[in-house]
């Protein structure tokens, strides 16, 4: 084989290996504390998002927040250097997702959702230490 090839597939298999490390390396890196998605009950009438049909695929966190018993999503924690955010699904971008898909449901920090008849306020927090 001649060295330029050789160079060549080496240079290749590096990359994918990279590559590779990126897709797996970020959901181990996390410090400080964790960041939630939280749904309170809310009235309201002004306008919400329907989120009663989304998946719990594509929206994750806030799935786990209208479902669960204490209104919180499993915890995100933030890498060093924000790096992490660029690689992972975060409950930063469901908030953003949901804020261009309704803009008027925008209420200071968070979102003024409908799942299933009831409105919530959904909003990404970190508990109080």
């Amino acid at each position: 084989m001649r060295p330029v090839t050789r160079n060549l597939l080496v240079a290749i298999a590096v990359v994918v290996v990279a590559l590779l490390a990126l897709g797996a390396l970020p959901s181990y890196l996390g410090s400080g504390d964790p960041y939630y998605l939280t749904a309170e009950p809310m009235e309201t009438d002004g306008p919400t998002a329907n989120v009663t049909d989304l998946s719990d695929r594509r929206y994750p966190y806030l799935t786990a927040a209208l479902t669960g018993e204490d209104g919180r999503s499993e915890g995100y924690q933030v890498g060093p250097y924000g790096i992490k955010r660029w690689f992972t699904h975060t409950p930063f971008d469901e908030v953003d997702a949901l804020s261009q898909r309704v803009p008027e449901a925008t209420a200071d920090d968070g979102v003024r959702v409908e799942h299933e008849g009831e409105t919530y306020y959904v909003e990404v927090a970190q508990p109080p230490t």
